[in-house]
């Protein structure tokens, strides 16, 4: 595989119902309330309630000095268990949002396997792909964070 190409693999573990995960995940609307870098989400189409055939247009900020902007749509999913989306813009490829229900937690899995498409930056990817990463794995950090506060607060005191 190429320097361009990345596959990237992020694992969390959110102490709520898988029930409530999912609808979190599976509502990208709401994402810039508690991921601190997804900046704005714009609804291209609507899909299924389970978000297949949705397109999204996601505009994140990261780590390092530089946005990108993804148009990301749901393609296949089994409730509470998985769904894949498919990206395209300034990052091809898919991802692949993996929940087990556990007891008194749910274990989220997220497989990102995109190649990058800018020129300039598939230029520099050979030097730059562990900053790449380590900016990857904070973005995902944040977001497991901002997850779990969210849940927290629309459980409520308890």
């Amino acid at each position: 595989m190429s320097s361009a190409h990345f596959d990237l693999v992020s694992h969390w573990r959110i102490h709520a119902s898988v029930d409530r995960v999912w609808a979190a995940l599976t509502d990208p609307t709401t994402w810039p309330h508690w991921w601190p870098y997804v900046e704005h989400v714009q609804t291209l189409r609507e899909g299924d309630p389970n978000g297949v055939g949705s397109l999204r247009r996601i505009d994140w900020s990261t780590r390092l000095p530089y946005r990108i902007v993804i148009e990301v749509e749901g393609v296949e999913s089994v409730r509470h268990q998985w769904l894949r989306v498919r990206a395209l813009g300034q990052l091809d490829g898919e991802g692949l949002w993996l929940l087990r229900a556990e007891p008194r937690f749910t274990d989220v899995t997220y497989v990102w396997r995109v190649r990058l498409t800018r020129r300039w930056i598939r230029w520099l990817a050979p030097l730059l792909a562990p900053l790449f990463r380590w900016n990857h794995a904070g973005v995902m950090r944040a977001g497991e964070a901002g997850l779990r506060r969210h849940l927290e607060q629309a459980a409520g005191p308890g």
